[in-house]
């Protein structure tokens, strides 16, 4: 992992991969198998098949969408995607871009479209010379915003003229670079541009965890808990833990390990010494955190 060169504004972090850590990201996402199956075999088709169809035959873009609430993994799942497609090729020639849509922005008319080009263009396109390139857009509606829901009014022309300059971006680099694949992030699909979701090989949204998923979670968060504190393992088999998965059914796979943490604060003894933590700790902070989604409007 490394720092972007001083000229490559908007690139927040550079990651040669494969990476383990990264791969680890992948592991912990619990979302359905063939779900991440079609997900990966669609990253690794833009690697295999690209370059040697043309797009008259599969008009492939070399972008996947990633859809969902807050919460649900999509960033986590993103990047380590990147590191699981890595790591069926040759190792230590793929690299991960992971664009900061924020730093392109500008209250200067002109600049953000200018610096969106030059991103696309230069930085991402001279890494790609380079070899495999994987590309994170993170809120992606923060770049392709819906100009059809725009107000030139309320919205600067700036706003507009980026979002027509990602989707000539893309264009040009799926011409050009059939060693890219940009993975993007939307938690507001709704406020994506139309022109940039159907440019996507792939949308796929990923859903809140259902029960057993949620059972997972919990338990994979606990056990890696004992790995400090052993006696933490004791409470993922005992008779009440099926009482906190229900509590924590309808929470993201954030919440849920937040959850954990809190329960770690119910009570200032669990806190100076966390292996005195039970069940019940668990169940107040689960019971907290579905009331406090309630209240936002979380959950019915």
């Amino acid at each position: 992992m490394s720092s972007p060169p001083e000229n490559a504004k908007g690139i927040h972090r550079i990651t040669s991969l494969p990476d383990g850590g990264l791969r680890e990201l992948w592991s912990s996402i619990v979302i359905e198998k063939r779900t991440k199956d079609q997900l990966l075999s669609q990253a690794i088709v833009n690697f295999t098949v690209r370059s040697k169809v043309a797009r008259t035959v599969l008009p492939l873009h070399g972008t996947i969408l990633l859809v969902g609430q807050p919460g649900t993994g999509k960033t986590s799942l993103a990047k380590g995607l990147a590191a699981e497609t890595a790591a069926v090729f040759d190792k230590g020639k793929f690299r991960l871009l992971e664009v900061d849509p924020h730093a392109l922005g500008s209250a200067m008319m002109g600049k953000t479209q200018k610096a969106v080009s030059d991103l696309f263009s230069q930085t991402i396109a001279e890494s790609a010379l380079t070899g495999p390139t994987i590309v994170l857009l993170d809120e992606v509606e923060t770049l392709a915003a819906d100009r059809s829901k725009l107000s030139l009014q309320a919205n600067p022309v700036d706003v507009h003229r980026a979002t027509d300059a990602v989707l000539v971006q893309l264009d040009a680099l799926a011409e050009t670079h059939h060693n890219l694949l940009f993975i993007a992030t939307s938690n507001f699909p709704q406020a994506v541009d139309s022109a940039f979701t159907s440019r996507c090989d792939l949308v796929l949204e990923i859903p809140m965890p259902g029960a057993a998923a949620c059972e997972q979670i919990l338990r994979e968060c606990l056990n890696g808990l004992a790995q400090t504190y052993p006696s933490i393992a004791d409470l993922a088999t005992g008779p009440r833990f099926n009482a906190v998965v229900d509590e924590v059914v309808g929470l993201d796979g954030r919440a849920i390990r937040k959850t954990v943490a809190a329960a770690l604060t119910m009570r200032k003894e669990v806190a100076i010494a966390p292996a005195q933590l039970k069940i019940t700790d668990l169940l107040d902070a689960a019971k907290a955190a579905k009331a406090a989604r309630t209240d936002k409007g979380g959950a019915k």
